[in-house]
């Protein structure tokens, strides 16, 4: 049973992007790997970019600039 974790920074990604993702990462999955999307798990975690950082830095901070 394939179980897929995606992050993303929560910055206007729409419902059909996600589901576009979701739809893609499965077919991928069961193309290559001859996995049964029926088995398919995809979750896709949205994190805010106060809580998204590197290089000593928020993702806010860094994007604002």
């Amino acid at each position: 049973m394939p179980f897929v974790h995606v992050q993303i920074t929560r910055d206007g990604t729409t419902r059909e992007q996600k589901a576009q993702v979701i739809a893609e990462i499965t077919e991928t999955l069961q193309r290559i790997l001859g996995k049964d999307p029926i088995l398919t798990h995809i979750v896709i975690d949205e994190i805010d970019t106060d809580n998204w950082g590197w290089q000593g830095e928020t993702t806010t901070v860094i994007r604002s600039r």
